[in-house]
């Protein structure tokens, strides 16, 4: 049996650990630059335990969606 959520180390436990996490999957995914990002708007669920990242970077913006236990990128979706 492992433990909830709400007892294991979270590796991404605050706003500062997850948004270079998130600028380094879109420069993965996109190729930009990490100084053309722009970071417009963050989220925590408490429920789920995931980051939300909102950011733009040329005339684009995506959301990043990350797992604040296991600390990798679950999602990125261009809007």
């Amino acid at each position: 049996m492992s433990p909830g959520i709400g007892l294991m180390k979270r590796r991404l436990p605050t706003e500062k650990e997850a948004i270079p996490v998130a600028i380094a999957g879109i420069v993965q995914k996109y190729g930009v630059a990490a100084h053309q990002i722009k970071t417009l708007e963050t989220k925590y669920d408490d429920d789920a335990g995931d980051w939300y990242v909102a950011l733009g970077f040329m005339e684009k913006r995506a959301i990043v969606k990350m797992d604040s236990v296991q600390g990798t990128i679950t999602e990125i979706r261009e809007i």
